[in-house]
């Protein structure tokens, strides 16, 4: 069984090639797309040297880098994955023997034997908290809500209705699939420090905007 995976990068020329380099040596990966911010984006030069397909956002964000990714998607599994080298391929595999039973696939950081040497205190503070009220008030069960190593069956991710455009999408997506009862499970993983580049979340903007979103999905249960 073959794979797409969705890979926004927005201006990660550094990462890139290493990243696109190592899935070469996975076979079941056959359908990699890059999405890029514009035309402009130094991403660009780098998926050209690969066999990868290139879309160009329509509309700016992390979301719908992700959404607009996806409906290119040619086999039965999707996955999104990052440009900035912090995913492991190995998982790739791992979460595909979850296929029969769930829909949706999550990586955790902090789940037993999983971690992360790209995490901030910061960011891991404030992970935990908004896990914490996705757990209690959205009936979300996950450890680790807003990593967005993600497998899903194609055809559904399609079926849901996205309305952000940017980080609030890590919590928009469990959402969604809570609310319409979709099957999830996760397994633990370990996130790699990026290579090269800077990252995109700005931690006290993304981190407001992703507080406004799960309140929002409160109130809108």
């Amino acid at each position: 069984m073959n794979v797409s995976l969705i890979i926004p990068a927005k201006n990660e020329k550094e990462s890139l090639g290493k990243v696109l380099s190592e899935l070469r040596k996975y076979s079941i990966v056959n359908d990699v797309i890059i999405v890029v911010d514009s035309k402009q984006d130094n991403s660009l030069k780098i998926a050209k040297k690969f066999n990868t397909r290139i879309v160009i956002q329509k509309n700016k964000g992390y979301g719908s880098a992700i959404t607009e990714g996806f409906k290119f998607a040619k086999n039965k599994y999707g996955f999104i994955y990052n440009a900035d080298y912090s995913f492991h391929p190995k998982y790739i595999s791992l979460m595909l023997k979850n296929k029969k039973k769930n829909s949706f696939i999550f990586g955790s950081r902090y789940m037993k034997t999983a971690g992360s040497d790209d995490d901030s205190l910061l960011t891991y503070i404030g992970n935990k908290i908004f896990t914490y009220i996705c757990k209690n008030y959205l009936n979300i069960k996950l450890s680790d809500v807003l990593y967005t190593y993600v497998m899903c069956d194609v055809k559904i991710f399609r079926l849901l209705k996205f309305n952000s455009r940017d980080f609030r999408f890590c919590i928009e997506l469990p959402f969604l699939i809570e609310k319409n009862k979709y099957s999830y499970s996760e397994i633990p993983m370990k996130e790699r420090k990026r290579f090269g580049g800077k990252k995109k979340v700005n931690e006290f903007k993304d981190g407001f905007l992703i507080l406004i979103e799960i309140i929002k999905s409160i109130f809108s249960k």
